[in-house]
C-alpha cells in the first residue's frame, strides 16, 4: 500500500508545479500539422500523376494518413521536441520540392509561366460543401490532445509542454482552450441558415444534448476515486474534470446565444472575459482560487474548474463569431485569400493585446482562465486556422496544376462544369472521404477523445510511465495512437456514427 501511494505521489509530482514554455515555441508547433497535411496531399497528387491509380486500398490510406499526419505529431512532442525548428524547416523544403515537381510534370503537357498559373488560380472557384480547414482544425486539436494526455506521463515528453501550475503557457494549456474553441466553430447556432434564430425548443435540445458529457464526467470521477489513479487537483479540483467544463460551457452558451445575436457574439465574449478579469482584480477571488486549502466545501474543493468555466464561455462565444465568419459562403480563391488575411490580421491584433495584457494586468493562467488566457487561446487558434487554410490553398493550387483532385479533406478547384464529370467527381470524392483517417476522427470525435482517455488510464495502470526509457515510451505512444486511430477508422469504414443523442 505504501508503495502504491508513493507511486501515485510520484506521478502527481511529475505533472505538477510546472511553468510552461515561451509563446514562440507554442506558435512554432502550429506550423508542423499544416506542413504534414500539405505533404500528404502532394504525395497523393504525385502518385496519381505517376501511376494514375487512386484511391488506393483502405489499409494503404490508413497507413499513409497515420505515417504522414499523426506520427510526426507524436515525434514532435517527444524525441524531436528539441529540434522542432529543424524538422519544420526540413518539411518546408520537402514541400517546396514536391510542389516544384508537380509544376515540372505539368510543363510537359502545357507550358505556362508560373505567373499565368497563379492568375488563373486566383480567378477559380473552390468546390466545397463545408470548409475543409475547419474540419481539419477540429480533428487535429483532438488528435494533439489525445497524444498529450498520455505523453505527459512519460519523461520523454518535455515538462515545459505540460500544463502549468498557476501562470505560464504550456502546449497542453493551449490545447484545453483550443478544444473549447474547436467545438464552438461548428455549433448549431453557427450552422443555422441566414435569418434563423434559436427558439426555446432549440435551446432545450441543446441542454439535453450534453448528457453524454455529464455521464462521461461522472464515469471519469468515479473511476478515478475507485482506482486511486493519480490526480493533479489544481487542474480542475477534487471532483471536477474537463467533461463537466465542456457540458456547462455548452449549456450556458446555448442560452446566451438564444438571447444575443450570433453575429455579435464576440462582443459578449469580450465583455465576459473583461468582467471576469476585473472581478479577479477587485475581489479576493484570485487569492481564493490560488489558495491550496480545499476543506471549505464543494466550491473550495473545485474552485479551478468552477471559476475557469467563465473564461471558457468567453472563448466559446468568440469562437462562435469566428465560425460564423469562416462559414460564410465564398467560392472564389481570391475571396478566401482575403478572408485568410483577415484571420491573420485578427491574430496579430490579439497578440498585441496579449503583450499589453501580460505587461499591465497579469500573465496567462490556464488555471483561472483569465483574460490573458482567453486572448492567447483565440490568437493562437486564429494563427493555427490561418496556417491550415494556407496549406489547403497551396494544395488546391497543386491540384489545379496536376488536374488531380483526389485528395480528401481539402478544397477542389472547379474546372469542368460538365454534369457527368461533376457526378463522377462526387462519387470518387465520396469514396476517398470513406478512406480518410481525418474524416474517421471527424465522424466520431467524442468517441475518439473517450477512447484516448480510457487507453491512457489503462496504460498508466500497466506501465511505469515515469521510469520508462524514452524509446519504449515513444513505441507505446505510437502504438496507443495507432490502436485509437484504427478503431475509429474501422467504424468509419462501416459508416458507424456513435452519436445517439
Amino acid at each position: 500500500m505504501d508503495k502504491d501511494m508513493s507511486d501515485r505521489e510520484l506521478k502527481e509530482a511529475f505533472v505538477s508545479n510546472l511553468n510552461g514554455t515561451s509563446l514562440g515555441e507554442v506558435s512554432l508547433g502550429c506550423f508542423l500539422a499544416p506542413l504534414c497535411l500539405l505533404s500528404r496531399g502532394l504525395v497523393l497528387v504525385i502518385y496519381h500523376l505517376c501511376q494514375g491509380i487512386l484511391p488506393l486500398s483502405s489499409k494503404v490510406h490508413l497507413l499513409l494518413d497515420f505515417s504522414i499526419v499523426i506520427l510526426p505529431l507524436v515525434l514532435s512532442c517527444t524525441i524531436l521536441s528539441d529540434i522542432l525548428h529543424l524538422v519544420i524547416v526540413s518539411m518546408v523544403a520537402v514541400n517546396i520540392t514536391l510542389l516544384i515537381y508537380v509544376y515540372h510534370i505539368k510543363k510537359r503537357s502545357i507550358c505556362l509561366p508560373v505567373q499565368s498559373e497563379i492568375k488563373n488560380f486566383l480567378s477559380m472557384n473552390l468546390e466545397m460543401n463545408r470548409v475543409p480547414f475547419v474540419t481539419v482544425f477540429r480533428v487535429l486539436v483532438n488528435v494533439k490532445t489525445a497524444i498529450s494526455i498520455l505523453a505527459v506521463d512519460f519523461s520523454v515528453f518535455p515538462r515545459r509542454y505540460a500544463k502549468t501550475e498557476t501562470y505560464g503557457t504550456g502546449v497542453m494549456d493551449f490545447g484545453v482552450g483550443a478544444y473549447i474553441l474547436a467545438n464552438s466553430l461548428v455549433c448549431p447556432e453557427v450552422r443555422k441558415k441566414e435569418g434563423q434564430v434559436s427558439t426555446f425548443s432549440d435551446v432545450f435540445k441543446q441542454l439535453l444534448s450534453v448528457w453524454p458529457l455529464i455521464f462521461l464526467g461522472m464515469a471519469r470521477l468515479i473511476s478515478l476515486k475507485v482506482s486511486g489513479y493519480h490526480e493533479h487537483v489544481s487542474e480542475y479540483g477534487v471532483h471536477w474534470n474537463f467533461f463537466f467544463t465542456l457540458a456547462i460551457v455548452r449549456m450556458v452558451a446555448s442560452v446566451l446565444l438564444a438571447i444575443f445575436p450570433v453575429k455579435k457574439s464576440w462582443i459578449l465574449g469580450f465583455i465576459i472575459a473583461v468582467a471576469y478579469q476585473m472581478t479577479l482584480e477587485a475581489t479576493e477571488l484570485k487569492s481564493f482560487i490560488q489558495d491550496s486549502d480545499r476543506t471549505r466545501g464543494f466550491l473550495s474543493a473545485n474552485k479551478e474548474g468552477l471559476f475557469s468555466v467563465i473564461g471558457y464561455i468567453a472563448i466559446y462565444m468568440v469562437g462562435v463569431q469566428i465560425g460564423f465568419y469562416v462559414m460564410k459562403s465564398r467560392t472564389l480563391v481570391k475571396d478566401w485569400i482575403k478572408a485568410i488575411c483577415n484571420l491573420l490580421l485578427g491574430s496579430v491584433v490579439l497578440w498585441v493585446f496579449l503583450y499589453l495584457c501580460q505587461a499591465f494586468v497579469e500573465p496567462v493562467s490556464r488555471r483561472m482562465a483569465n483574460l490573458s488566457f482567453c486572448i492567447w487561446t483565440v490568437a493562437q487558434s486564429l494563427l493555427f486556422l490561418s496556417l491550415l487554410s494556407i496549406a489547403d490553398l497551396i494544395l488546391a493550387f497543386a491540384k489545379m496544376l496536376s488536374n488531380c483532385s483526389l485528395v480528401s479533406c481539402s478544397w477542389d478547384p472547379v474546372k469542368n462544369s460538365n454534369p457527368e464529370s461533376v457526378v463522377l467527381h462526387k462519387e470518387v470524392k465520396w469514396k476517398l472521404e470513406g478512406l480518410c483517417l481525418i474524416q474517421a476522427v471527424n465522424r466520431n470525435q467524442l468517441l475518439f477523445f473517450m477512447l484516448a482517455n480510457v487507453m491512457t488510464g489503462l496504460t498508466n495502470v500497466l506501465v511505469d510511465t515515469v521510469s520508462s526509457h524514452d524509446l519504449i515510451a515513444v513505441c507505446i505512444l505510437i502504438s496507443y495512437m495507432f490502436i485509437t486511430s484504427l478503431i475509429t477508422y474501422v467504424l468509419h469504414r462501416k459508416e458507424i456514427t456513435l452519436k445517439f443523442w
